[in-house]
């Protein structure tokens, strides 16, 4: 697919934000990423869309992950079993996706994000335990949030992040601040097999893609300080990662109903 050298300056623009999202929130990078590809770059096919911001979101959030480990907010054994049980459910997600009508896709997307958005808010108070860690009695919790965040991840292309930081709280109990840092290894590993699934189609723009990140990494390294300063503020990463889930959810219904399907 060709697209104008502006198109692609706005990818590098789009980028910048989904890297900025990723570094502060740990999620919401790929709910910013696909309504970005597709009515700012104007990425036409939806399926194209959701495989190219699946690679780009991977590749910010393997490299935001690095900055939040060297910050020591990375639960590493949670991660590697959320991860593992998530890329088994993106592959079944990811196949089913492809499957789906372009813009019927979106507009589910559109309302997961607004339960998720609201199931956040509720809990926007809460603290967590920073101790929090995978065991025994846990595991099955931590493996099944996994695995059905894989899912969503893989049939939405998305890379998972703003269902995989309220999974993670909601199956070990840590203070949001860790679970932003886990969940990126979730979102690399999510994201990757998503893209890869979908270039297998022919559905990512790979051009696009290495712009994309290229934004991605300057804004990461900005958000990833600011998540840090504002986690001493209680509730208030919470509520903004709430906030803007309800916004762009708003946007992409207001886009998406009514107009013709995309493939």
């Amino acid at each position: 697919m060709y697209l104008d050298p502006l198109q692609y300056g706005l990818g590098a623009f789009s980028g910048g934000l989904v890297g900025f999202t990723l570094g502060l929130f740990g999620g919401g990078g790929s709910i910013l990423a696909v309504p970005l590809m597709v009515y700012v770059v104007g990425i036409p096919s939806a399926h194209l869309a959701i495989g190219t911001s699946a690679f780009a979101v991977a590749a910010n959030a393997f490299t935001n992950l690095i900055g939040h480990a060297r910050l020591g907010n990375v639960k590493w054994r949670c991660a590697g079993i959320y991860s593992v049980a998530g890329i088994i459910g993106a592959l079944i997600g990811s196949t089913i996706g492809k499957m789906v009508d372009g813009q019927k896709l979106l507009v589910l997307f559109a309302l997961l994000m607004l339960v998720v958005g609201i199931l956040m808010f509720k809990k926007r108070g809460a603290e967590g335990d920073p101790s929090a860690q995978c065991s025994r009695e846990n595991v099955h919790k931590v493996a099944g949030f996994g695995a059905m965040t894989g899912i969503f991840s893989g049939f939405f292309g998305i890379g998972g992040g703003f269902l995989i930081v309220p999974g993670l709280v909601a199956s070990t109990g840590m203070p949001i601040l860790y679970a932003i840092g886990s969940s990126l290894v979730a979102v690399t590993a999510f994201g990757l097999t998503t893209a890869l699934n979908y270039a297998l189609s022919g559905y990512v723009d790979w051009a696009l893609a290495a712009i994309f990140v290229g934004g991605g990494v300057a804004g990461g390294i900005v958000g990833a300080s600011l998540a840090r300063h504002l986690s001493t503020r209680k509730g208030i990463l919470n509520s903004l990662f709430a906030t803007l889930i309800f916004v762009v959810a708003a946007y992409m219904l207001y886009r998406s109903v009514g107009q013709s399907p995309n493939t």
